[in-house]
């Protein structure tokens, strides 16, 4: 072993220096892109968000069916907040809303 690691004078970094700036824009658009992708725009396969998804497996897991009696929307709520969905409460109202209503949803 012709390199000796030990000595701190000779080693010499093998990594891009970039700019404080550059790297914030980038990192702060690949995380926008990110959230977009997997969180805002519908998927493709049922046109449905997570957040859909977790409030409609929430009222399966409840046994919340059309033959059965109602449940309080707070209930749904606060097993999808506690269980699926780690955010505000207000997304998961929102959505239930939506998906009552018969024109905002296809």
């Amino acid at each position: 072993m012709s390199e000796n690691t030990d000595n701190p004078e000779s080693f010499e970094p093998n990594f891009p220096i970039v700019t404080i700036e550059d790297e914030m824009r980038d990192s702060y658009l690949e995380y926008a892109m990110s959230v977009i992708v997997g969180r805002a725009l519908p998927d493709v396969r049922d046109g449905l968000k997570p957040v859909h998804r977790r409030v409609l497996y929430a009222m399966d897991v409840l046994g919340n069916d059309y033959n059965k009696s109602y449940k309080k929307s707070a209930r749904i709520v606060g097993d999808v907040i506690g269980k699926y969905h780690p955010h505000g409460d207000t997304a998961v109202y929102d959505t239930i809303v939506r998906m009552a209503q018969p024109f905002s949803m296809r």
